[in-house]
């Protein structure tokens, strides 16, 4: 049974995995272990203690297998570098590097020692029991970066809170995807999770740093502490994940993904999301049926467990605790039926922001930039780009307004100003309609409205 410590953060009290005391304690049989020993020392010559940092196991744990390994003449002693077995050189005899290319011909995972699936599914039940909830004011520093309404604020603390699946839908271009990131950030705090898993001696692979953002570089020197580690290092600290998929999702990413050739597994997307966000966006506009995803999605949204099935057949049970964001630009009703819907029980339109919104996001845009702002900027916009046309706001204008007059200053070898001239050269280049640009009085090179 794997025993979890706690590791206390400013948010939560985070479960830890606290460091096996035994081979037994690791959930892993021996002869794995000894199998990935193998493997490791095919790559060429290391020290014990340098072994112990690859298969992240305390070396006090390994010592014996090596001492068996040696007494096998599978491994021999090239030197040391210290006093002890721990200092010890080991390298592969020729009759290990034999044994070696048959653990190579079962599979070819060389990393970290993985974790039962057991031990993964008892820490995804403390993390879920340790979640603490959120209130207006951790929502709101969460949001700090972001001009998000009270109305849609007092819509997302509950769905959070609740950890139950949400559409955020409405017009495209208004932050549905930033606000489903902020909603991970507004969660908060650090997890762990095993950079491999261990199903009845299939791998598969867990850490992915495309989609999780180690704090590893927070922890001491790895080398300094293995005889001792306060936890488990075969766990990795990460922030909690906001895993992110569009249009390129299909049915075969929420599966295990088996690599023929080197015969172990890497995790589906939403099993890398667990204890974090999985974020769908541009639901709808997937190359199959929304109704053959959202079918996918009823067993975890109702159970919260999902089932994956590895090549041979077998299948078996994961934790599915995951705050699932659908993101879409469509009506939910044209998406799903009421059976599906009534499985998503927070539906959130982000709507247009109003002009007061409008004005305080290309503030806060104008700042990132170090571009000095004026509110008659925006009125100039509005006057002459928006009114006369009944073109709706859209919160992403400030940003891809400035970014083009960014590169229009830079393209001309001026300082980084916001002009009407300029910005009217970006609603030119911005709208494809005729009508979308209509210049105020200011001439080229008339710097009128400029903000100084």
């Amino acid at each position: 049974m794997m025993r979890l410590v706690h590791h206390v953060t400013a948010v939560q009290d985070v479960p830890t995995p606290a460091c096996p005391s035994s081979l037994e304690g690791a959930g892993i049989p021996a002869d794995r272990i000894e199998q990935l020993l193998i493997k490791h020392l095919y790559l060429g010559e290391a020290t014990g203690l340098i072994l112990a940092e690859r298969i992240r196991l305390p070396y006090t744990l390994l010592e014996p297998l090596v001492e068996r390994m040696r007494a096998e003449r599978l491994v021999e002693v090239r030197g040391a570098l210290g006093t002890g077995s721990a200092a010890y050189r080991y390298a592969l005899t020729d009759l290990g590097r034999d044994r070696a290319r048959q653990y190579l011909d079962v599979n070819e995972y060389i990393g970290p020692a993985p974790v039962p699936l057991a031990a993964y599914t008892a820490y995804m039940e403390a993390l879920a029991a340790s979640r603490g909830y959120i209130d207006r004011d951790r929502l709101r520093q969460g949001f700090g970066h972001l001009v998000v309404s009270d109305r849609v604020l007092e819509q997302l603390g509950p769905a959070i809170n609740a950890n139950k699946a949400v559409f955020l839908y409405g017009p495209p271009g208004n932050g549905k995807t930033v606000i489903a990131e902020g909603m991970g950030r507004a969660i908060g705090g650090d997890v762990y999770i095993p950079h491999a898993l261990d199903i009845d001696g299939s791998i598969i692979t867990m850490y992915d740093p495309s989609a999780h953002v180690s704090l590893e570089a927070d922890d001491p020197d790895p080398l300094s502490i293995i005889a001792s580690a306060p936890r488990d290092r075969r766990w990795i600290r990460i922030r909690r994940p906001v895993v992110t998929a569009g249009g390129e999702l299909t049915l075969d990413m929420l599966d295990l993904t088996f690599n023929p050739i080197a015969k172990f597994y890497e995790a589906p997307i939403q099993l890398k999301a667990n204890g974090g966000v999985f974020l769908v966006d541009d639901f709808g506009r997937q190359r199959m049926r929304p109704q053959e995803l959202l079918n996918r999605w009823i067993v975890p949204l109702e159970s919260r467990v999902d089932y994956l099935t590895l090549h041979t057949g077998k299948k078996f049970q994961v934790p599915f605790d995951t705050l699932v964001i659908f993101a879409t630009n469509l009506e939910p009703k044209s998406l799903a039926d009421e059976a599906f819907l009534r499985r998503i029980p927070y539906k959130i339109p982000i709507e247009d922001p109003s002009l007061a919104d409008f004005t305080r996001i290309f503030e806060l845009n104008c700042r990132a930039r170090q571009l000095a702002f004026h509110d008659d900027l925006v009125a100039y916009l509005y006057r002459h780009h928006y009114e006369p046309t009944g073109r709706p706001l859209r919160a992403c204008h400030p940003r891809d307004f400035l970014d083009q007059v960014s590169a229009m200053c830079r393209y001309r070898g001026i300082p980084p100003v916001v002009t009407s001239e300029l910005l009217d050269a970006a609603c030119a280049s911005y709208f494809v309609d005729e009508d979308g640009c209509r210049p105020g009085p200011s001439g080229p090179g008339e710097d009128t409205h400029a903000a100084r």
